[in-house]
């Protein structure tokens, strides 16, 4: 749906740069400042930091003297007020709001913000289709512009269907079964090497090792360490290096007798 952003006498430079970062952030782009405090305000250098990056929402944006101007073509009204009003348009929360408006007709859809120290006046609010409050603490309800701004955007584009998540890490691809086959089979070997797995009676060691690393779905590169594991149980190991040369080893190093059984084999 066509969606834009109202901005009603806005004061602070910098809360114009963090409402089209906010915008730009969930693909909307279509800005209007209604009688701004600076009418410079879309080129100021804290708008620009603020936008970060955002420059092609600033670029589009426009700036009109009233608020009839900003509504042209516009069919739905959403107004943002914390504040209650005994009169008005329905309040509603945004999620509340939102979803049965994007799974409805198409429309042209205004979210209208306030001054930073005044909010909406009334007689805007009265024009609106609905007055949105976001939930917040019951005790402490304070959200700047681009904050309120920001959920607002959020939540109306998770109605509309949402973006993809995107992956910050390359796609993790499990080892081949030949592949897991093989180093168990190097496992099995050095298993047996070390004596904690008696071939004549190998009871169900390696079938419950298969089904632990059949649930760890373990890459090629794990794989390879794992061989690595197994290949370093049946090498002779180095002489401990603090130790010196001739020393008794000490009585953690010495080798104690092996268990009767192998309980680990069941």
């Amino acid at each position: 749906m066509k969606t834009r952003f109202i901005l009603i006498q806005t004061s602070h430079a910098g809360n114009v740069g963090a409402a089209a970062r906010a915008m730009r952030t969930m693909g909307f782009d279509d800005l209007v400042l209604v009688a701004p405090r600076w009418p410079n305000v879309l080129k100021r250098e804290e708008t620009l930091q603020r936008a970060s990056g955002a420059l092609d929402v600033l670029e589009k944006a426009r700036i009109v003297d009233t608020l009839d101007e900003a509504l042209d073509g516009v069919t739905h009204l959403c107004a943002t007020a914390m504040v209650p009003r005994d009169f008005g348009p329905p309040t509603r929360g945004p999620r509340e709001h939102l979803g049965p408006l994007a799974a409805g007709p198409q429309q042209h859809v205004a979210f209208l913000f306030g001054s930073e120290r005044f909010g909406m006046r009334n007689e805007d609010v009265y024009r609106c289709h609905v007055a949105l409050s976001i939930p917040t603490a019951p005790d402490f309800g304070s959200l700047n512009l681009g904050a309120a701004i920001q959920v607002i955007a959020y939540e109306w584009r998770q109605a509309l269907g949402g973006f993809g998540v995107q992956p910050a890490t390359a796609p993790v691809q499990a080892a081949d079964a030949q592949a897991l086959a093989g180093m168990l089979a190097h496992w099995e070997r050095s298993l047996v090497d070390i004596g904690f797995l008696d071939p004549a009676a190998p009871k169900k060691l390696m079938p419950r090792l298969a089904q632990l690393f059949n649930r760890a779905q373990p890459t090629m590169e794990e794989i390879h360490i794992l061989r690595g594991i197994a290949k370093m149980m049946v090498q002779p190991q180095p002489p401990h290096p603090m130790r010196a040369p001739g020393a008794a080893p000490a009585a953690t190093d010495r080798e104690s007798p092996p268990p009767a059984g192998n309980p680990h084999a069941r």
